[in-house]
């Protein structure tokens, strides 16, 4: 797992190239503990 810097606001979570989350697609930023259910999920 790696942060890698954006710009312009973007909040965006993938694992091995597979977007889990935009905040810009879903206008909205992630609800608690969201973000380790979806990887936890993905890596299911």
């Amino acid at each position: 797992m790696s942060l890698v810097e954006g710009s312009g606001g973007r909040f965006e979570v993938t694992v091995d190239g597979k977007l889990l989350f935009s905040k810009a697609a879903l206008e909205r930023f992630p609800a608690y503990q969201e973000i380790p259910k979806l990887i936890f999920e993905a890596s299911a």
